[in-house]
């Protein structure tokens, strides 16, 4: 029986090893987290019909029939008034519906007539006119062009690209956690769905690397910037992860050795992590907190009591080790301690609670504002342009902080003293004309 042949693409290992349901990669199907945040802007726009008269001229006619088009306000005179619009404007308009919400019940009717009318230079242009808000700073306008363009073609690898980076940008100029955390997922989940569905576009796992990497996910970051070193033919940059790749070896294997104290191989995390009892990490608290719990659990009570205290003096109020210490001395009858601890416990727990409740607070009342109100234009962000080889190669220097140190995230930037963002409008027009 002779072997399958296999592509080139295969031999050399790019080939996608992983390919997610539809409903999980495509914008239209998949959960929105960041909608809210766009659907403001959907309060510009009111919806007509097109006249019969129109739609039998138009080759997307019988697509049209009892879609409602979103028009700015300021459109409805001259639609009203008989003037006419150009059909681009109304597919500027479509796009930015789109992009404000995916899940909107016309967006299907809204990628079907703009398909049936324009060809794939559509979509690029709204890839483009996101990439154009962002070098200005206006972040929203440019995640709902990208947005749009994935709606148009969810796999499109220069939208998947921007609309990850873009996500990105916005986190790190927020201090909102309800708002960070809602785009860093975002921002994750794209650059993952990007180098699953494009494996040999190098600059997807560079970025990748570094979401692992603030994440703690240390195997991780390994893992990608390794597949980075692989597809990258930029020296400028894969030096610059070689760099990380070093830094990240000790911590990596910190990591290993509390992934295998979590699965119950005692002995052997303890193996892994004992040596850094005496290096540099002798200060990082989780290290004596796994060790700890593998002392306890494989009989060595009295090492497990000193891992405890120790994390205590490192982190004072962390609620786990005071747990296990309350267990410990409960289960050898020192009522003193354990009283102690309980004691602790619950005040450390009431005042969390209390600080948990006035945060909550803040961050709804924060949220609502980001929710209603336009925000000010941020630093412009540079997202690379080219051809995706030409992508790979660029150097995105925001990545790199001032110190050196491994988190790539650097301080907010303080926003611009801006006037309210001006939409740029006939964008699409200017870029590809009348058909």
């Amino acid at each position: 029986m002779s072997k399958e042949k296999k592509s080139i693409a295969q031999t050399m290992g790019i080939t996608r090893t992983v390919i997610r349901p539809r409903e999980e990669c495509d914008i239209q199907l998949r959960e929105d987290r960041i909608g809210k945040y766009f659907r403001k802007y959907l309060n510009k726009f009111v919806f007509v019909e097109f006249s019969e008269e129109f739609m039998q001229k138009s080759k997307a006619g019988d697509l049209m029939r009892g879609v409602p088009i979103p028009l700015r306000k300021k459109e409805i005179k001259d639609f009203a008034g008989g003037e006419g619009i150009d059909m681009l404007v109304l597919a500027e308009n479509m796009a930015w519906v789109m992009g404000c919400d995916p899940h909107f019940k016309h967006t299907k009717d809204y990628v079907a007539i703009l398909k049936k009318l324009y060809n794939y230079k559509l979509y690029e242009g709204m890839m483009k006119e996101g990439r154009d808000a962002a070098e200005r700073g206006d972040m929203d306008n440019a995640c709902i062009h990208f947005r749009a363009s994935l709606c148009m073609q969810y796999n499109y690898l220069h939208s998947m690209y921007s609309y990850a980076r873009a996500c990105r940008a916005m986190y790190l100029h927020s201090r909102n956690e309800e708002y960070v955390g809602r785009f860093k997922a975002e921002s994750l989940d794209w650059f993952e769905l990007l180098v699953e569905t494009h494996p040999r576009f190098a600059q997807g796992y560079y970025y990748l690397g570094y979401a692992y990497l603030n994440l703690g996910l240390y195997a991780k970051a390994d893992i990608t910037w390794r597949e980075f070193m692989r597809f990258s033919h930029n020296n400028k940059d894969k030096k610059e992860i070689r760099k990380r790749l070093d830094q990240i070896t000790e911590p990596r294997q910190i990591e290993a050795g509390c992934n295998e104290i979590t699965a119950g191989k005692y002995e052997d995390g303890i193996s892994l992590l004992e040596p850094f009892l005496t290096s540099r990490f002798n200060d990082w608290w989780p290290l004596h907190y796994y060790l700890g719990v593998a002392y306890e659990m494989t009989g060595r009570r009295s090492e497990a009591v000193s891992a405890f205290r120790k994390v205590l003096q490192l982190n004072g109020s962390h609620l786990e080790t005071m747990k296990e210490l309350m267990a410990i001395y409960e289960d050898e009858g020192d009522r003193e301690n354990t009283r102690k601890y309980r004691e602790k416990i619950k005040l450390i727990e009431a005042a969390m609670e209390e600080e948990h409740q006035q945060h909550l607070e803040e961050i709804q009342e924060e949220d609502k504002k980001l929710e209603e109100e336009e925000p000010e234009l941020m630093e412009p962000e540079h997202i690379d342009t080219g051809d995706a080889d030409k992508m790979a190669d660029a150097v995105p220097s925001d990545a790199k902080d001032d110190t050196g140190e491994l988190s790539e995230e650097s301080a907010d930037p303080a926003a611009e003293n801006a006037d309210e963002p001006k939409e740029k409008r006939k964008g699409l027009v200017k870029r590809f004309g009348k058909k």
